[in-house]
């Protein structure tokens, strides 16, 4: 029996209740966070951690407990489930109060609910074959650099991206590309790897960030800017960052080859780099 952790409680998952007046159900006025587990253990945890405080900082919403004992909640589900690889998700909300208001009293006690569930991420096919994007426009509100549990406009861009026989959508704003509808999106040129800056316009992917640092540490050029689809139908290869799927790389952007079609070879190397970091760094 899936076992989850709700303000303060572990319990069965298939017991846990959260309020139909909770403002993340009323207002999705609230954040999250997904952290890999790979040999039983999480992956970057400092960086999800650190992110989530930013997104609930962003909000005004009170962490209920501390970073450290979040983790704790965090390791005890993944033991208390037998876990060796898959996801743990956290949501955070400001919390329920009776009636609905847009203003929440300033008293409101925030709901934090965490669950686990196990997912292949090493051996997977689409490491072997790769993945197909689909681009479409960019529909999110402005402050994308918060891990809103607001995610209609990815849920959107997501289906579209499944009829149009990809596995991911790419989101697109002016021309350029800002990220995938749930990763962080790269290419390969001769300037070596191009992703966007960070800023409010994307948000902070903590597997793009060890992504990259790792390239820089391995002698690999990592170029911060936009860049547009054309760009990208051009490069040498593409690939996205996210914590289910660590690094993956793309053969196609909306039905066109990239490169050979294949997975090419930076994004292979970039992969193997960050699971021999996650191995090394998991808690």
């Amino acid at each position: 029996m899936a076992i989850a952790y709700l303000n303060g409680t572990f319990l069965p998952l298939d017991e846990a209740r959260i309020s139909p007046l909770d403002r993340g159900f009323l207002f999705a006025d609230g954040v999250y966070e997904v952290a890999a587990v790979i040999d039983g253990r999480l992956v970057d945890s400092a960086s999800h951690l650190a992110r989530l405080e930013r997104s609930a900082d962003a909000l005004g919403i009170r962490l209920p407990v501390t970073l450290a004992q979040i983790e704790a909640v965090q390791r005890e589900l993944v033991a208390r489930n037998s876990m060796t690889e898959g996801l743990v998700y956290l949501q955070l909300t400001r919390g329920a109060e009776a009636g609905r208001d847009f203003l929440a009293a300033p008293d409101i006690e925030p709901t934090l609910f965490l669950f686990v569930a196990d997912k292949p991420i090493l051996d997977v096919p689409a490491v072997r074959t790769g993945i197909a994007v689909a681009t479409m426009i960019d529909l999110r509100w402005a402050r994308r650099d918060i891990k809103s549990v607001g995610l209609l406009a990815q849920v959107l861009a997501k289906q579209a991206a499944r009829d149009a026989g990809a596995q991911e959508a790419w989101m697109v704003e002016d021309g350029f590309v800002t990220e995938g509808a749930s990763s962080t999106a790269f290419i390969v040129t001769d300037e070596g790897i191009v992703t966007r800056p960070y800023s409010q316009a994307v948000l902070a992917g903590c597997t793009g960030a060890a992504l990259t640092a790792l390239a820089q540490e391995s002698g690999i050029a990592v170029v911060h800017r936009p860049f547009t689809v054309a760009e990208a139908l051009a490069a040498r290869e593409a690939f996205i960052a996210s914590a289910s799927t660590l690094c993956q790389s793309v053969v196609r952007i909306d039905g066109q080859m990239i490169g050979d079609g294949t997975p090419g070879p930076v994004a292979m190397r970039l992969r193997a780099l960050y699971i021999a970091f996650a191995r090394a760094t998991a808690i």
